[in-house]
């Protein structure tokens, strides 16, 4: 299928904030929250994913917390599409399927409830950032689990060194992400 052309992703990649050493030393946060601050820049950062999806058969977008939870919910009212969370373990009230998994920092858990999403559901899981691939994984396990087929795996943005890109790609999810830093 054809995808819509992005737009300027310098535009936006001029507007995520680095942070060093956080949460822990050697680490370089990628922030989107001046994105999302600037009315411009987040209608850009929106616009790029209803662009790119308008088109795809999609049922259901799952966002994963916390960050993922914003850009997914947005861009499923943009495309008249539900929005299911990806939680951190114990913040959902009903009954639950979880998936553990490890961080570039540490180990987690995420969870979805489990009647989020039905055999054959066509889903796009989206996040804020593709670092060790670990959250986004653990999400398109439990999205399969459920019976979803990932339409794709998208975020704001890829930390290429961490190799969580490849690492999704290797288990057969296709990938988009809007912009790269080098780095950790």
């Amino acid at each position: 299928m054809d995808r819509a052309p992005l737009p300027d992703t310098g535009y936006l990649k001029a507007r995520i904030r680095t942070v060093p050493d956080w949460p822990q030393a050697g680490v370089q946060f990628r922030d989107i929250t001046p994105v999302l601050q600037d009315p411009r820049a987040f209608r850009v950062l929106v616009d790029a994913f209803v662009l790119r999806y308008m088109e795809t058969p999609i049922d259901v977008i799952a966002g994963i917390d916390a960050r993922g939870f914003i850009l997914g919910a947005v861009v499923a009212h943009q495309l008249n599409k539900g929005f299911v969370p990806v939680r951190k373990k114990g913040k959902l009230p009903f009954t639950t399927v979880c998936e553990e998994y490890e961080l570039e920092y540490g180990n987690a858990t995420v969870e979805m409830h489990v009647d989020a999403i039905k055999p054959g559901d066509r889903v796009l899981l989206i996040d804020d950032l593709i670092a060790t691939g670990g959250t986004m994984m653990a999400g398109a396990h439990l999205i399969q689990r459920l019976g979803g087929q990932i339409v794709e795996a998208a975020a704001i943005v890829d930390l290429p060194e961490l190799g969580g890109s490849v690492l999704l790609k290797e288990a057969g999810l296709p990938v988009f992400t809007v912009c790269e830093f080098e780095g950790h």
